[in-house]
């Protein structure tokens, strides 16, 4: 039991909400069992700690009425406590349980594919070639569109781009 509260003392949630990137939801979700288990364990201290027994003795000193104190004593002993059953609070918690772990398989599963593409892209920009070694060939292999605006602004018989003039001025002398 010892060794339980030294390791939840150890742990800094702060640090684990933020590097390992939850999601708000799953956060507040967290701190809200986080403060219900410490409440819990608050009160079940607190539980412990008080006596459990009666003294009937002292009371059948104290008091006049002495049926009172049978009827008391009488009750006690007759009394069981109530048994609950458990299992849906059980079942609504492993349901819960089942909802987080899906959610961070989903979230684990998004950032692995996000990390993926981010490393392709990093590996795409590291090969590369520098802006003033790329040909047309290489343009329009990466973007077709472009060599089909052109093919069309051709058999048009379009030589100037629209845009052009206003974008860059005319360079014509006369």
């Amino acid at each position: 039991m010892a060794t339980q509260k030294a390791a939840a003392v150890a742990v800094d949630f702060t640090r684990i909400y933020s590097s390992l990137g939850l999601g708000k939801e799953t956060i507040s979700s967290l701190q809200a069992f986080r403060k219900r288990h410490a409440d819990a364990v608050r009160i079940s201290t607190n539980q412990s700690t008080q006596p459990t027994t009666v003294d009937f003795a002292h009371y059948r000193s104290v008091l006049k009425n002495q049926a009172v104190i049978d009827e008391a004593e009488k009750l006690v002993k007759d009394f069981k406590p109530v048994t609950y059953d458990v299992n849906a609070h059980v079942k609504a918690i492993e349901t819960f349980e089942a909802k987080a772990v899906a959610k961070a398989k989903e979230t684990e599963t998004k950032i692995d594919a996000e990390l993926k593409t981010l490393e392709q892209t990093l590996g795409d920009i590291e090969q590369a070639r520098p802006f003033d070694q790329l040909t047309s060939e290489d343009v329009a292999k990466a973007h077709p569109r472009i060599v089909e605006a052109v093919e069309t602004m051709v058999k048009k018989g379009k030589w100037s781009v629209p845009g052009y003039k206003e974008k860059f001025g005319d360079l014509n002398v006369m």
